[in-house]
């Protein structure tokens, strides 16, 4: 499959803006794309961006992580999550906002970014 665009997120979500960045520019694209037009990736640090019950109140941050189930409600099927990164982080057990994850290997997700036209990393 060809897509074209590629978001991948690998930094985690509070700390700085990149994640909240990366997500307005995934939500903006959504409008402007097809749906399986878009991939939609979560590598390394990014992965934290996906848990469940975050209290970023507690380090004085805004929540936007709620803001990610829009992934589904937009109908955004092209999304992976990296099961290595996962495993590293030692999340295997963690809860998840999506209820439906579907999990791909490094290479498979570095595959899958090799069909992109351009590619987003925040």
């Amino acid at each position: 499959m060809k897509y074209k665009l590629a978001i991948l997120f690998t930094q985690p979500p509070f700390g700085s803006a990149t994640s909240r960045e990366g997500l307005d520019a995934l939500l903006a694209a959504s409008a402007f794309c097809q749906e399986e037009e878009i991939l939609i990736l979560f590598l390394n640090d990014g992965v934290f961006n996906l848990l469940k019950n975050q209290q970023p109140a507690e380090i004085l941050q805004k929540d936007h992580i709620a803001t990610f189930k829009l992934i589904e409600l937009y109908d955004l099927t092209e999304c992976f999550v990296c099961q290595e990164s996962v495993a590293a982080r030692r999340l295997e057990n963690a809860e998840w906002i999506f209820s439906d994850i579907r999990w791909c290997s490094q290479d498979e997700m570095f595959a899958k970014l090799q069909q992109a036209e351009k590619v987003l990393t925040f």
